[in-house]
């Protein structure tokens, strides 16, 4: 009998799936299908809470099936990461005039993702004290005991590494090894040796221009391959959400989360400040706040059921080439850098909030500005190289409590809610790389306006 329970609800997601082709045979647009996808997905995995509750096998049998769709959807845009990323650097780096540019472009960037990581440091303290939040209240059962042992034996990996040790981690040794993703900062030694390859070129112009000219073309047709694939990829995002999200909400345990609902709540709270502090920031150098939205929306939706900062790399880049306006070189280095440098969510919030609910257990005063004014420097300066995958901000987390002298075990009693509240971290992440790559596009003049003010441009749309 469980066995036909599981092959009804792969019927289902399959006509749900066939409901979203219809609608793309009709040629509803790429948002609205996002939205029918997510909401589709949302109504699936709570019909399936309400018929076999979350841990049932039948959900657990069923959602694996969901995979198939799902994850499958989000390998296919990890596979084009690496390719992506490196035509288009390349691409870049060889129609600008020199190296100047580049350092402009990736010193802006980094600067935004930094100082808004500073600032959402800040945003995570505040909540976590207006909520009253603390460690010491919080009981774990064995999960939670067993994942702060993990943590423990995790935190050697990290503990006293200092800043250039963490910046030299970016240099490529391998750059081979990097394009498998080896290494938590695999992403950004590829920019890295892409730009070297482009630098590279622009000098080739002045010693053989032919040899030179030769590689362009190559490039060219190569970039025009990729971005034909990425295109085709991305008019799977509406199956991949409905799959995902019905995944999500269907093995979500409602009776965990309840135990720690005032963290969820402070932490979506926290979330929300400061996207809505990136829309400020938008409108501050002259850009429509509520038309953004509506271009990234289906972006944000996409990071938000992923996880996956780095998974979201080639959506980000199109979404801001193609739906706001910014040049290709800033979107690509503001997608790769925003993966790994200066997340908001998983670097920002999450890291201070964690900080500010085990200080008393240590004896510590979370509201002492001497507590403060490190945490929010400390919080900064380790969100270099944290890996844009699940898991990066349990890495964030230990090099900001070991940098503060804070036990890191108590970071696994929040082990039950952490999926939940990884959704939203990510989102923003995202959010903040494609701000980071607004505000420098403007600042450099490289943002097409009348992109940005057309409404007509979808993405799946785009053609190479």
């Amino acid at each position: 009998m469980e066995t036909l329970w599981v092959i009804i609800n792969v019927l289902v997601l399959i006509l749900l799936v066939v409901i979203l082709y219809w609608m793309q045979r009709k040629h509803y647009s790429f948002t609205k299908r996002v939205f029918a996808g997510l909401g589709l997905g949302v109504l699936f995995g709570v019909a399936l809470q309400l018929i076999y509750t979350s841990t049932s096998d039948v959900v657990v049998k069923s959602t694996d099936w969901f995979n198939l769709v799902g994850y499958g959807y989000v390998r296919l845009l990890q596979m084009m990461v690496i390719p992506l990323i490196m035509v288009s650097i390349i691409s870049a780096i060889m129609k600008l005039k020199g190296g100047k540019n580049l350092g402009k472009m990736s010193g802006m960037i980094i600067t935004v993702l930094l100082l808004t990581t500073a600032v959402a440091a800040a945003v995570g303290i505040t909540t976590a004290l207006a909520f009253d939040l603390s460690a010491v209240n919080i009981q774990g059962g064995a999960a939670e005991e067993q994942q702060g042992a993990l943590l423990q034996e995790r935190l050697g990996d990290v503990e006293g590494r200092t800043l250039p040790q963490q910046i030299l981690d970016f240099i490529p040794s391998n750059p081979f090894a990097d394009m498998t993703g080896a290494r938590r900062t695999s992403t950004i030694a590829v920019v890295i040796f892409s730009a070297f390859i482009g630098i590279a070129v622009l000098g080739l112009d002045r010693k053989n221009k032919e040899q030179a000219e030769t590689f362009r073309n190559m490039i060219s047709a190569v970039y025009g391959v990729v971005m034909r694939i990425v295109t085709l990829v991305l008019r799977l995002t509406p199956y991949g959400i409905l799959a995902l999200m019905a995944k999500t909400i269907a093995t979500t345990d409602l009776a965990v989360i309840m135990n720690l609902i005032d963290f969820v709540l402070a932490s979506y709270v926290a979330l929300i400040a400061m996207f809505i502090i990136h829309l400020v920031l938008l409108a501050i150098f002259g850009f429509n706040p509520f038309k953004y939205v509506k271009k990234v929306f289906p972006t944000l939706t996409f990071a938000f059921t992923s996880r996956s900062s780095a998974a979201t790399i080639p959506l980000n880049v199109q979404t801001q080439n193609k739906k706001l306006g910014v040049s290709e070189g800033i979107a690509n280095l503001s997608a790769s850098f925003g993966a790994t440098i200066g997340q908001n969510g998983c670097a920002g919030i999450y890291p201070a909030m964690l900080a500010v609910m085990i200080a008393p257990t240590a004896g510590v005063d979370p509201t002492s500005w001497s507590f403060i004014l490190t945490l929010i420097v400390v919080v900064m300066i380790s969100s270099f190289g944290v890996a844009g995958v699940g898991g990066g901000a349990t890495f964030a987390s230990l090099i900001v409590l070991s940098t503060m002298n804070l036990p890191v075990a108590l970071a696994g009693l929040l082990i039950s809610v952490e999926p939940l509240i990884d959704m939203g971290r990510t989102a923003l992440n995202v959010n903040d790389s494609m701000t980071a790559g607004v505000i420098t596009g403007k600042v450099m003049n490289e943002v097409d306006k009348d992109v940005y003010n057309d409404d007509n441009i979808e993405l799946d749309m785009v053609q190479a």
